[in-house]
């Protein structure tokens, strides 16, 4: 008895440190680089005598390289294993923000972001992080990967004030300089803390002890604790409606996220605030983000997930009218709060994908997904740059945002599993 809580106890602490581990390193990614794409776009943009759309379209490009990349990032992640990918990712982010530091032309900016920092962030700090999560974890998956996707809130709250205060004191090139370091120094050796799978060290997700394991009492272990799932192969997931609905439904909500997080600050001197007063808001959707994150993977795990999704989308559009249209101090308040809850649904997603398809191929599953969702991230960026450099307004973008808000809910709405029979977990990875 007393052997078999401890067993359980070391199995549940190497769980959570892989989540640790990973998370650490989307605080990381977050704080420097997704959070912080906002704060190095006006200088950028004024410095370099670039049109918004240009920037934008700098962004965008290399979301639309990580759509490409995706599909062959997934395969590497589930024939290798997550670890490798992570420790090359935060290299050549690190050496990217280094030579970002040194660009002084847009065709030398095209190379740098496209071809060095882009390469490597979306596969190692956003897809190997998310299989960490999905092998470790089935009863606890959306929690699991609520609390790895909220880090990337968490770093944005801790590190994106500091790197903002540092392009306002010491120039974006230093503050790029000093991000690039802080990859090298801390992303590298975080990635040394992960492992495979629980089964790669004799072990089962959500923290099951190994004596679990065995025969006829396996099955019967794993029907009682809800471990049996469904394993489609990459193939039979493309065979699914589902899949396509869902990668259509997040395509549109990644329009809606990527459109507001990139241009937020300048929004926000739209309506009248100063740049370091639309950073610090910014951080204030990113404080905000782990809790709410917290809230909605909690949830994931007690909900139908799509419904879930669904319903947080209507709330996206209210956070998307304040945001806009908000006067008063506690209409902005409401729009931050709600945001942060709208950005909460991509764990929400990605737990979905596991729950419809397993663990085994989920790499590959979600690099494919994001070859079509990621497009959406090219798309919103672009979107919001021409419509404020044809009318020198956001309004427009408003009405966009808000159909597409309701479009993707519906989709969401109508989403239901794929028909399958489970499959013995001895096959997951």
């Amino acid at each position: 008895m007393l052997h078999g809580i401890r067993d359980k106890l070391t199995s549940l602490y190497i769980g959570w440190r892989m989540i640790a581990a990973s998370s650490a390193i989307r605080v990381l990614g977050g704080g420097l680089h997704a959070y912080g794409l906002s704060v190095f776009f006006l200088p950028v943009t004024q410095e370099l005598g670039l049109t918004r759309t240009a920037t934008s379209l700098v962004f965008s490009l290399a979301r639309a390289q990580g759509a490409l990349e995706g599909p062959i990032a997934g395969y590497c992640i589930d024939r290798y294993g997550p670890r490798p990918v992570m420790a090359i990712a935060t290299a050549l982010t690190g050496i990217g923000y280094l030579l970002l530091a040194g660009v002084h032309s847009y065709a030398a900016l095209l190379i740098v972001y496209m071809g060095v920092i882009s390469l490597s962030y979306q596969a190692g700090f956003m897809d190997a992080t998310m299989a960490v999560a999905n092998t470790w974890f089935i009863r606890k998956r959306a929690l699991a990967m609520s609390i790895t996707s909220g880090s990337i809130a968490l770093g944005g709250a801790l590190l994106t004030p500091f790197l903002a205060y540092a392009v306002h004191t010491w120039g974006w090139r230093t503050a790029s300089i000093g991000a690039g370091v802080a990859f090298l120094v801390a992303g590298l050796p975080l990635s040394l803390f992960i492992h495979r799978s629980p089964e790669s060290l004799g072990l089962l997700p959500d923290g099951d002890p190994p004596w679990q394991q065995g025969g006829e009492s396996k099955k019967a272990d794993q029907a009682q604790h809800g471990l049996a799932e469904r394993e489609f192969s990459l193939r039979q997931t493309l065979g699914t409606r589902q899949f396509w609905l869902l990668g259509l439904a997040t395509s549109f909500r990644v329009i809606c996220s990527s459109a507001v997080l990139v241009h937020f600050v300048p929004i926000m001197v739209w309506k009248g605030y100063t740049e370091p007063q639309g950073a610090f808001y910014l951080g204030v959707i990113a404080l905000c983000g782990m809790p709410t994150h917290l809230l909605i993977g909690w949830l994931g795990d007690r909900l139908y997930k799509p419904r879930l999704m669904g319903a947080v989308m209507i709330l996206g559009s209210v956070s998307i009218y304040y945001l806009f249209h908000g006067s008063a101090a506690w209409q902005l308040w409401i729009a931050l709060l709600l945001f942060s809850v709208f950005e909460g649904l991509f764990p929400v997603t990605w737990a979905t994908v596991g729950d419809f398809y397993g663990r085994k191929n989920f790499a590959k599953i979600r690099g494919s997904m994001s070859f079509l969702y990621t497009w959406g991230s090219v798309l919103g960026p672009v979107l919001a740059g021409v419509v404020y450099d044809r009318t020198q307004s956001y309004e427009m973008l408003y009405w966009v945002l808000i159909a597409i808000c309701w479009l993707t809910a519906m989709l969401y709405f109508v989403l239901f599993e794929p028909k399958s029979t489970p499959t013995n977990l001895a096959t997951a990875p």
